[in-house]
């Protein structure tokens, strides 16, 4: 009976042929080893993501543009006291107490340009006074405060007849000699130039607090006579100091004596002032120089 069956199941393959394998998968060009229906979704949702990554990121920065927050300005720390001295020649219109550059520069008022047509250099009042009472012209105290190793003129304690300068503008030294030919070499900027000063706010001063001004320690260097005639009337958005490793001190002085004449700024000064600031965000203010009266 098994041997039967045996010799019918031999017949019914014979007949049929052997068992079919089975279908091997269809593969389509373009499609590597690992490409696949998952691959592709994964794939897409990678760049939708990116895509609104990239949108969030506009839509942040354009709200953050027009509320005045962009780009990133850094801390300026607290705003300065102020106290308003009594009024006379060799004081400021206001003090201000200890405080950053930027903070101060956060109080100045932004407008654009008065006119300059009526500006002449003697409403400043005569040059290089002796506003601090010492006994010598602040050209020869600036002088004497920046140069090293100055020496006098004989029988003198006031006029410097030589010295070096260690010149903040172009990071050059420059030999001092009095003499008709040799001066220039070394001249006193008013780092707030008084052309600029009557376009943004002097205009409005007494002429004694203008006087003040034009002689305040605070507002004024000896500088390489070419940068200082290079210069000009120049405020932070067209002059800046060659050498780059002076800038943010000479902007942090701007500030201050803006500050302290009731000065104001341009829109475009406060921007070229900003990005220098920005680099040395905790640098302070400077004081006036002129000693404070009881």
């Amino acid at each position: 009976m098994a041997r039967h069956e045996l010799v019918v199941a031999a017949r019914r393959r014979a007949r049929t042929g052997p068992p079919a394998r089975p279908a091997r998968p269809v593969r389509h060009a373009g499609r590597g080893p690992g490409d696949g229906p998952g691959r592709t979704t994964e794939g897409g949702l990678l760049r939708a993501a990116a895509l609104l990554l990239v949108l969030l990121t506009v839509a942040v920065g354009g709200w953050l543009h027009a509320a005045g927050r962009w780009p990133f300005e850094p801390d300026a720390g607290p705003p300065p006291t102020v106290s308003t001295p009594p009024p006379g020649l060799g004081r400021p219109v206001l003090r201000l107490g200890p405080a950053t550059a930027l903070a101060v520069l956060d109080t100045l008022p932004v407008k654009g340009r008065a006119a300059k047509t009526t500006y002449k250099r003697s409403e400043f009042g005569e040059a290089w006074l002796d506003a601090d009472a010492n006994g010598c012209d602040t050209r020869n105290d600036i002088l004497r405060r920046d140069l090293h190793k100055a020496a006098f003129e004989s029988g003198s304690q006031c006029v410097v007849a030589s010295g070096t300068l260690a010149e903040p503008y172009t990071g050059r030294t420059v030999d001092f000699r009095r003499g008709a030919a040799t001066s220039a070499a070394v001249q006193i900027d008013h780092v707030v130039a008084l052309g600029n000063a009557w376009e943004t706010g002097a205009q409005q001063l007494t002429p004694v607090q203008r006087q003040s001004l034009a002689n305040d320690p605070l507002n004024l260097l000896a500088a390489d006579g070419e940068a200082n005639q290079e210069k000009s009337d120049g405020d932070a958005a067209t002059w800046l100091p060659p050498d780059k490793s002076f800038r943010c001190r000479y902007v942090a002085r701007l500030v201050s004596v803006k500050a302290a004449y009731r000065l104001w700024v341009t829109p475009a000064e406060k921007a070229a002032m900003v990005r220098v600031l920005g680099a040395c965000p905790g640098l302070p203010s400077l004081p006036s120089g002129y000693a404070a009266h009881p």
